[in-house]
Parts: C-alpha cells; structure tokens; sequence
C-alpha cells in the first residue's frame, strides 16, 4: 500500500479507504452483506483475487472480522464508517446524481440490489414467483421468494403470482429513490400485472436502496 508521508488523519483514512473497490466493499458490508460471494456478486468488476487483498488490509486495521462460519462483519471501527458512507450518499446525490449513464446500467447488478431488499415477510407463501422484464433490454428474471428471495436467470417453470415490466432506467431511478413504487407505476413507467392481493404483497414488501431515503431528499420534486 502506497503512503501519502504525512501525519494527518486524513492521509491516514485515506490510505486505508482510498484503494479502489475499498469504499464498495464497506459499503455492503453495512448494508448486510456478509459473505465473499455475495461481495462478488454485488461489485461487477471486483475480481475475486483484488477482493481478497482488500478484506485482508480491512482486517489487519482492525475494521471487519472474518468469523468461523465465513461472515465477514463490521468490527466498532467499521461500524463508525456507516456517517463517512452515507455522508458520501448525501454529498453525491446532492452535486453529482443525475441521469445514468448507459455503461452504468447494469440489469444484473440491479436485480441482485433489489431481490435482497425483498421483505419476504410481506409476501404470501409457501411461494411467491416475480417475473421482470424490461421494454429497453433483452434479459429476463425470476425472483423466487420462499423463505428467503432468490434471483433466477433461467426460468425456474414456477407459476408466476406477478409479473413486473419496466425500462431499465426506470427501474434503477425507483430502487435508488429517484421516485417511489407508487408513483412509477402512476405515471406507468412501472407496469405490475398480477391479481390486485399480489400486487399489493409486492408493493409492500418492495424496498428501496438503503440510500434510497438520501436519495429522495435530495430529489428535486
């Protein structure tokens, strides 16, 4: 790891969260995220190698542990990284959030975000079965919700309670906060079809990003 040479905190913080993937890395760590393939599969990109180097120099300062099970998690001095993470959020969706760019809309990556928000508590069981798909993009989904909510790629041939059709813009702009559930689809850039008891089960259990609140302040209206 390369050194500024200077005593400063600053310098310091920076040496240690400077490092490309660093930052996202934390970031999902304090938003749930616990385990080394679910860090891979929430960071395109990040290979598994540069991963590796980067949670070892998080745990050699003290700010994750990797426990017996294989959970990685926030030590106290992770968890006081939550004010620097967020306050990056409230900065970067005040000055630099606006439209996305197409090489930032990544359909994968956004069903990955948005399966694991799923409440599954809202939803009715033993099986609940979404099938998305997007009027601008060619790939389709499965989000298999039992006890827990899966992400299929292929169709799993379950019979599907709700069906969600959308643009891939105007799907990334509701789960980052841009605009909530119920206005995407009043102003139909959101299509749920389904009977109205499964509709009304997705909507509930449908969670935005956890910068979604930031987001949506800092949202012109």
């Amino acid at each position: 790891m390369q050194t500024y040479g200077q005593y400063c905190p600053i310098s310091r913080s920076a040496e240690l969260l400077g490092d490309r993937w660093t930052i996202h890395i934390i970031r999902d760590l304090l938003t749930g995220t616990t385990r080394f393939n679910e860090l891979i599969r929430g960071n395109p990109g990040l290979s598994r190698a540069l991963l590796t180097r980067r949670l070892q120099q998080l745990q050699r300062a003290g700010v994750i542990d990797h426990d017996a099970n294989g959970d990685y998690c926030l030590t106290a001095a992770g968890r006081d990284l939550q004010p620097v993470v967020f306050g990056l959020a409230q900065w970067g969706a005040r000055w630099t959030f606006g439209q996305p760019q197409p090489e930032e809309l990544d359909p994968d990556l956004l069903l990955w975000w948005l399966h694991r928000r799923l409440d599954p508590a809202q939803l009715p069981g033993p099986r609940f079965t979404v099938h998305v798909t997007f009027g601008d993009h060619p790939k389709q989904y499965w989000i298999v919700v039992e006890k827990e909510a899966s992400l299929c790629l292929a169709d799993p041939r379950f019979e599907v309670d709700l069906s969600l059709r959308s643009t891939l813009t105007a799907l990334y702009r509701t789960y980052l906060g841009h605009v909530s559930l119920a206005d995407a689809q009043s102003n139909g850039s959101i299509e749920l079809r389904g009977n109205r008891t499964a509709a009304l089960a997705f909507q509930a259990a449908f969670q935005q990003s956890p910068v979604g609140e930031i987001v949506a302040a800092e949202t012109p209206r």
